[in-house]
C-alpha cells in the first residue's frame, strides 16, 4: 500500500475507529491509544489483506481484539496508584509463598511435549482454544484435553519442586475446598 493510500485510509477511518474505541474504552486517552495501535498494526500487517475492500472490517476487528487484549491484561495486572496504598500494604509478609517466572518456566519445560505446546500457547501467548487447534492441526476437544492433562502435570511438577525448595510455591488447592470434599 502506498503512503498516499495509507493516508487516505487514515483520513476516512480515523474518526469512526476513534468513536468505536471511545465507546469501548470510555477514556479519550485509551481510545486514542487503541486507534493509534490499530493503524500501527495496519501499517505493519495490512498488506497481507487480499481484498482491499475489507480494510474497514479488518481495522474494526483489530481494534476490538486489541481492546479485549488490554482488558484481559488490566484484569490480570490491575493498576494501583501508589499514593492510594497504605504503607503496611506495601510490606511483603515473610510467610507469603510465591512463584517466580523462572521457577514456573522450569516446571513447564518438564511437562511432556504434547501438553507443553497447548499450555504455552494458551497461557503465555493467550491463544484461544480454536487458535490452538488451528496451529496444532488437532480438534478443539483434543486441545481442551491436552490443556487439562498439561495443567495436571504442571501442578505435579510445581508441587514436587515445592517440597524440594522448602514451600515456596502457592498451594494450588485452597484449604476450604479440601475441607468441603473430605
Amino acid at each position: 500500500m502506498s503512503e498516499a493510500d495509507f493516508e487516505q485510509l487514515v483520513d476516512q477511518q480515523y474518526a469512526p475507529l476513534y468513536r468505536f474505541a471511545l465507546s469501548l474504552a470510555k477514556s479519550e486517552a485509551d481510545a486514542a491509544d487503541l486507534t493509534q495501535q490499530t493503524f500501527f498494526l495496519w501499517a505493519s500487517k495490512g498488506d497481507r489483506l487480499r481484498d482491499g475492500s475489507k480494510a474497514k472490517s479488518w481495522l474494526f476487528t483489530t481494534l476490538y481484539r486489541e481492546f479485549l487484549s488490554r482488558r484481559r491484561h488490566e484484569i490480570r495486572f490491575p493498576k494501583i496508584e501508589l499514593d492510594d496504598v497504605r504503607e503496611d500494604e506495601l510490606l511483603i509478609s515473610p510467610n507469603v509463598r510465591a512463584l517466580d517466572s523462572t521457577f514456573v518456566l522450569e516446571a513447564l519445560w518438564e511437562v511432556e511435549e504434547p501438553f507443553r505446546g497447548p499450555l504455552t500457547l494458551f497461557y503465555l501467548q493467550q491463544f484461544t482454544y480454536h487458535e490452538i487447534a488451528n496451529v496444532l492441526d488437532v480438534p478443539i476437544g483434543t486441545v481442551m484435553s491436552r490443556l487439562s492433562r498439561g495443567k495436571a502435570q504442571l501442578r505435579e511438577r510445581l508441587l514436587s519442586k515445592e517440597e524440594v525448595l522448602g514451600n515456596k510455591v502457592i498451594a494450588l488447592q485452597s484449604d476450604r475446598r479440601a475441607e468441603s470434599h473430605g
